[in-house]
């Protein structure tokens, strides 16, 4: 492919387009037929949180070694093996017929899914001159705005019409085309490895990552005891010191400790952690409460999630205005504390209330939602040069997985807190403990606003368009 030519080559944009499409369609459509799925596998389905956070937590771990592993083999191979795995993820899912198997094979379609963004992005950015880059990165993301639209309906029909293991088997035919396209358009490029791979500092992030992940859900998943909880998370905070200590003795480690002497993008790493922590669970807690509460079927909860995706869809449009206007700092204050207390109003629902509030209420949600994260993506990467853009938006790829594994995971253990709490016997009492949730989740997020006022008064946007690099939302 010729840098010069005035578009990169259409298939080429397709080919990333469709695994874009891929990774955030099956990141969505599993939430409306967890009751499905709880029901067909014999459990609980205030306990299938580990199908959503194996997927999330196996690709904020991969992500790190994403860029290393296509300078090593190549991006073709490695793109091509991507999508093999997450076909052959897809059709273990369906083949599950236990909890534990269910995870297991999450975790292999996590292991693909990790790198069909990362891989794709980099053979778009080697083989486009850099003022092609942005319109490319435009296409490409669409479909990453698609998937959600589409996924929780979609998920819904596909239970409510046939069973829950064809949200897994539609990747087979996307997948197996794919992989034909892969060997056929995508460009074989490697980079110039900087040295050996940083396996010790590989390993202490993701024991670390794992360790606070289990910790979380330790109580209500994992049945662990209090002391158990706490050993693994000393040993998680201990892993991951012990990573920023070897990183500050090693020349090429995965991330750069001085990534963090940029206050924007510190600023924006750690709220971006403490908000998605709180607003990460909505797209797994909302499908749950209209079926388990409300009494919604799986289409009805699925079409229910629209109003979401629409309303966030709208306000791209707007968001850089707005920051432009009003500055990075005071519109990520204000915002995520309307986020944080549009989450805790869904504390206040119940049965019987009209559907109209119901879809304002999730149109609301999908509005400030959707304005948080452009906003937050922007301000993390705006201060980066070129020679650590690369570094940063794989270490904001990180974070955000994790804090969207952590979001679930914190949400469910809060979630069997009240279930325990109010008793879990009857609907009222369980509708009781969803409302507590919301409004704890609510005032975790709330919390994290203070975040942002550390944020320099002066940042504003400076483009007038900035696609969102990270692709996770």
């Amino acid at each position: 492919m010729n840098a010069s030519d005035p578009m990169p080559h259409k298939s080429l944009l397709w080919l990333v387009a469709v695994g874009v499409f891929m990774q955030t369609l099956d990141a969505t459509i599993i939430n409306t037929a967890l009751p499905s799925m709880a029901a067909s596998l014999g459990e609980s389905p205030l306990r299938m949180q580990w199908v959503v956070v194996a997927y999330s937590l196996t690709m904020a771990m991969l992500i790190p070694a994403s860029g290393w592993i296509a300078d090593r083999f190549g991006t073709r191979r490695v793109f091509f093996s991507a999508i093999l795995l997450f076909v052959a993820g897809s059709v273990l899912c369906a083949l599950s017929r236990g909890i534990g198997q269910l995870v297991a094979a999450r975790v292999v379609q996590g292991l693909g899914g990790a790198m069909l963004l990362p891989v794709g992005r980099l053979a778009l950015l080697r083989s486009v001159a850099r003022h092609q880059f942005l319109p490319a990165l435009s296409f490409v993301a669409i479909p990453g705005l698609i998937g959600p639209l589409i996924g929780p309906t979609l998920g819904g029909w596909l239970v409510q019409f046939a069973s829950w293991q064809w949200i897994f088997l539609i990747n087979v035919p996307v997948g197996l085309v794919g992989c034909i396209a892969a060997a056929r358009v995508m460009p074989d490029l490697r980079g110039a490895l900087r040295g050996r791979f940083d396996t010790a500092g590989y390993a202490l992030l993701a024991l670390g990552m794992v360790a606070i992940l289990l910790a979380i859900d330790g109580v209500s998943g994992l049945g662990l005891q209090q002391a158990g909880v706490l050993v693994l998370l000393v040993f998680g905070f201990a892993s991951i010191t012990a990573y920023w200590l070897h990183a500050s003795r090693r020349p090429h480690p995965l991330f750069e400790p001085s990534l963090f002497g940029i206050p924007t993008l510190s600023i924006g790493l750690m709220g971006n952690l403490f908000s998605r922590l709180g607003s990460g669970c909505m797209p797994f807690l909302v499908p749950l409460l209209l079926q388990v509460s409300m009494g919604y079927s799986p289409l009805h909860a699925g079409l229910m999630m629209l109003p979401t995706a629409l309303a966030g869809m709208a306000v791209k449009r707007v968001a850089t205005p707005l920051i432009m206007r009003f500055g990075y700092r005071q519109v990520l204050v204000v915002n995520t504390a309307l986020v944080g207390l549009t989450m805790a109003t869904f504390g206040l629902a119940a049965p019987g209330q009209p559907v109209v509030l119901r879809i304002l209420q999730l149109a609301a949600f999908g509005a400030v939602n959707s304005l948080q994260f452009t906003a937050m993506n922007t301000i993390t990467l705006k201060d980066l040069d070129s020679s650590r853009a690369s570094s940063g938006n794989s270490l904001l790829s990180m974070v955000q997985m994790l804090a969207m594994s952590m979001g679930v995971a914190a949400a469910s253990a809060v979630l069997a807190g009240y279930s325990g709490v109010f008793g879990a016997a009857t609907p009222v009492a369980t509708l009781h403990a969803f409302q507590a949730t919301f409004a704890s989740m609510g005032l975790i997020t709330l919390a994290s606003a203070l975040i942002f006022w550390h944020l320099p008064p002066e940042a504003r946007a400076s483009q007038p368009h900035q696609p969102e690099v990270s692709g996770q939302g």
